[in-house]
């Protein structure tokens, strides 16, 4: 792979938050909650530490009510000196949006009311902006998830891709749920296939994720970037060791 485009992908690591711990998911089952720490914030400090510039935070409650639960939690990562959030997870209407950027987010990440109402998700992208706005789509099988992923739609991640570019948003995350926190690899062909179909967006991938190998194969399809959550809790890839293979490469 060219180096060039090497240097220009993106590892992000991910937080979510759920009762004001760390936690992470298995298939996006609320069924599977693992604590990893009580203290988000301490978290992000470790992931700026180790050289990481932007974090991946969602809200899981928040992610299935209509607004952000855990506004504190994130006010308290947003505080930390040298770290860009993304923070998703109950961003379902203008007001929720403007609680997350008072909190601290850099930019706010819609998923459920992108695919379900254009309206509010219009008023959102005119109200702040579509530089400040990435859209997360989540899908089983190809067809996209709402909800925090406990409701699936008929509609397919390439016409929901195409409806949202056409509001001028151009920053996609796209979670492949059947991969997600089974540590058994990423959803390689989906994302090529992604990036063939729409090579004009910012495309960051989510799930699957076990290894160095994992990441660098990603990379190789085009992605802007990867999520990496239980693979740094789970010990399977070093955060400062990935971090010094990046800036070698």
């Amino acid at each position: 792979m060219e180096t060039d485009k090497f240097k220009k992908f993106e590892v992000i690591p991910a937080i979510d938050l759920f009762e004001g711990r760390c936690v992470r998911l298995t298939k996006g089952s609320y069924s599977t909650v693992k604590e990893y720490s009580s203290d988000p914030a301490e978290v992000a400090k470790t992931f700026a530490g180790a050289g990481y510039k932007r974090l991946h935070v969602v809200d899981l409650e928040g992610a299935k009510s209509s607004r952000p639960v855990n506004l504190r939690v994130l006010e308290r990562i947003c505080s930390i000196e040298g770290l860009e959030i993304q923070f998703g997870g109950g961003i379902k209407s203008y007001e929720s949006a403007r609680l997350a950027f008072e909190a601290g987010a850099t930019d706010i990440i819609c998923g459920s009311i992108a695919v379900e109402s254009s309206e509010v998700f219009g008023a959102i992208v005119s109200g702040f902006g579509p530089e400040w706005i990435i859209a997360g789509v989540d899908v089983r099988d190809e067809k996209v998830s709402v909800k925090g992923w406990t409701e699936q739609t008929d509609k397919t991640i390439y016409d929901v891709i195409e409806s949202i570019t056409a509001m001028n948003v151009l920053r996609f995350i796209c979670t492949d749920i059947s991969k997600d926190g089974l540590l058994e690899g990423p959803a390689t062909t989906l994302y090529r296939r992604l990036r063939y179909e729409f090579p004009d967006i910012t495309l960051i991938a989510s799930g699957g994720v076990s290894s160095e190998k994992d990441i660098y194969d990603i990379a190789e399809t085009g992605a802007d970037g990867i999520i990496v959550g239980k693979a740094f809790y789970e010990n399977r890839i070093d955060t400062k060791d990935l971090m010094r293979w990046l800036q070698k490469e």
